[in-house]
């Protein structure tokens, strides 16, 4: 198979999934969206090995919006990137997420920051998001999964809460670790991610 395709939906693996929330929905608090989400993943057939602890952070980019809570689990199921990722996009329906403005508020957000050791579409498709300039970030979304998430080595509200989880784990493309990338966050952009 290689790293240039989705797993096999046959055998299980490790995923790592970002979870965030900056304003409440129905009744339930950004908080409570985030537990809720973990619930929702066991119920879609991902098993929970681990999460890490909420997290608090400004909204992305700066002034967009109210902060987030963040968190990050690891989980292991028998599903491919593709599969994740709709999964991931029917749970945040069903909490009231809206894709209407990009980097906009929401209810609830799920990324998929790794799935195994894929690198999809291939690994110069993901060099080339993985490289996009900020301002074309903000008006240019990709039209398929690129997995790895491409801001991952970029994004303080994303590794401070994987350091809980996987603070060993090696992105397959850059053979870094969780650890590397976050200690190449400026500290200024890591301390504002906040334990609760």
């Amino acid at each position: 198979m290689g790293n240039n395709s989705s797993m096999s939906p046959t055998t299980d693996h490790i995923s790592f999934i970002a979870l965030g929330s900056n304003i409440s929905h129905e009744k339930l608090t950004k908080g409570q969206l985030v537990t809720e989400a973990v619930d929702a993943l066991r119920q879609a057939g991902f098993a929970i090995r681990a999460r890490s602890r909420d997290f608090t952070s400004p909204a992305f980019p700066a002034g967009s919006g109210p902060d987030f809570i963040n968190a990050v689990v690891e989980v292991e199921a028998p599903f491919g990137a593709e599969q994740t990722l709709a999964a991931l996009h029917e749970i945040e329906a069903t909490f009231g997420r809206s894709r209407d403005v990009r980097w906009g508020p929401r209810t609830l957000d799920l990324d998929l920051l790794a799935c195994g050791e894929a690198v999809l579409p291939n690994a110069k498709i993901h060099q080339y998001w993985r490289e996009l300039p900020l301002e074309t970030q903000a008006t240019t979304a990709p039209q398929e999964p690129i997995v790895p998430h491409p801001r991952l080595a970029e994004r303080a509200f994303v590794l401070v809460p994987m350091m809980d989880v996987a603070p060993d784990w090696v992105h397959p493309v850059t053979g870094q670790t969780v650890r590397a990338m976050h200690d190449a966050l400026p500290l200024a952009a890591r301390c504002e991610v906040v334990a609760l």
